[in-house]
């Protein structure tokens, strides 16, 4: 079989709760060998939000599949001499404490060097060095603060917060750019770094179409906005798409939470909209036929196109828009998305064995390489590969395995 990418790989994953897991599962995804170190009474994901009693909850196991868990107690003199083995033996290791958690350790960077010059040392926080530095970060916490919360929702309602996690498993994506961009660089210098990612920085990355508009707003109102007024900062603008086509969600039959379909009005699909909705008048009509013209009534052409969509299933208006190449698609639910066949077919909705739960239902790797398949295995109990790591690799013996966890280090 061929090896896959990261294969070789030895990542000490010392992170807990969303951010970093979702960092360290994808490069155990890529083939890195993720050794989850946690305290003895392990992640504290574990054991939140709970669908069945006793056992791993659904939070910790759809974000640490691919790895292998030991339990360590880094406060005791033995843990530490064991974690300075563990990063002696890796090629990355990546945390998400809080500032100045892991130095406190007496793990500081210069330390991690000492120890294994060629490691790259991936830290995941919540915000840059400055005011907010020793804030608490929570995913809509990152959002509220990255430019996220105050562009999202309606402008007669309150910021929202999205329900896709940009602030934790976005900044996770990040993470892994910048551990890859300095494996490979390691393959050139022979020397690891430090790689740095801030919760609000990620999101801030993910918003930057609303700091550009921030700027044009300088020049005037931002035409392809709904809105009717502006001030000097972007205003939330509901379900607009924010770019050079204007697109809205429509309603469609029977008007149940999620029958709606996106819809999105190029110039060249103005005149079949039009004759889809029954009014093919407007395709000529000089207040309706160029998109300088529509522009001041977005609204009302929205409105319009909604006045069909209204009476038919979200399903048979997806069909009748795609027939004439008009871009849309239709809302999904949750429900629908981990029922959908074509997600399943492309290994993004996955069915993973678990040795307590039976079953689970996980999202697969979104990344597809075709010399490095992914296969998601399940997420490992705690401490389940204890022995495997402690014995078979750093070479201890079996009474000192026994003594460790008597001794609580394990």
């Amino acid at each position: 079989m061929t090896a896959k990418a990261l294969e070789g790989i030895r990542v000490l994953d010392m992170t807990h709760v969303q951010s970093g897991p979702s960092a360290t599962q994808l490069l155990a995804w890529l083939g890195a060998d993720v050794v989850k170190l946690e305290a003895p009474t392990g992640d504290i994901t574990r054991k939140q939000l709970r669908d069945l009693p006793d056992v791993d909850s659904l939070y910790f196991t759809m974000l640490n599949c691919n790895k292998r868990s030991i339990t360590l107690n880094t406060k005791t003199e033995r843990g530490k001499e064991l974690l300075t083995e563990l990063i002696r033996r890796s090629d990355v290791m990546v945390e998400n404490f809080g500032p100045g958690a892991v130095d406190r350790m007496g793990f500081t960077w210069e330390r991690i060097q000492e120890i294994n010059p060629r490691i790259v040392y991936a830290s995941i926080k919540g915000f840059g060095d400055g005011p907010y530095t020793g804030f608490k970060a929570y995913e809509v916490v990152a959002q509220a603060m990255g430019g996220s919360m105050a562009t999202t929702g309606f402008e007669d309602g309150p910021p929202l917060a999205t329900g896709a996690q940009i602030g934790d498993s976005g900044t996770g994506v990040h993470a892994v750019a910048g551990i890859l961009a300095a494996l490979f660089q390691r393959e050139r210098t022979g020397r690891g770094q430090r790689v740095n990612v801030a919760m609000q920085h990620a999101v801030l990355n993910l918003c930057r179409v609303k700091l550009r508009d921030q700027q044009r707003l300088t020049h005037g109102p931002l035409a392809e906005y709904p809105n009717e007024d502006f001030g000097d900062e972007v205003p939330r603008s509901g379900n607009a798409s924010g770019g050079g086509q204007p697109g809205w969600a429509v309603k469609c039959a029977p008007g149940g939470p999620n029958d709606y379909v996106y819809v999105i009005v190029q110039p060249v699909g103005w005149k079949p909209v039009t004759e889809l909705i029954g009014r093919p008048e407007l395709a000529e009509d000089p207040e309706w036929a160029t998109p300088e013209a529509r522009l001041p009534k977005l609204n009302k052409m929205f409105q319009l196109i909604e006045e069909w969509s209204s009476t038919l299933p979200k399903w048979d208006v997806l069909e009748q828009l795609n027939a004439h190449n008009i871009p849309c698609g239709p809302i999904l639910s949750t429900k629908e998305i981990i029922e959908d066949p074509s997600l399943a077919a492309n290994e993004m909705v996955v069915r993973v064995p678990h040795p307590e739960r039976g079953e689970f239902t996980t999202v697969g790797s979104p990344i597809k390489l075709s010399d490095s398949p992914v296969e998601v295995t399940g997420s490992p109990l705690l401490g389940e590969h204890n022995e495997e790591v402690y014995v078979g690799e750093l070479g201890l013996s079996d009474e000192e395995l026994r003594l460790l966890k008597s001794n609580g280090v394990i």
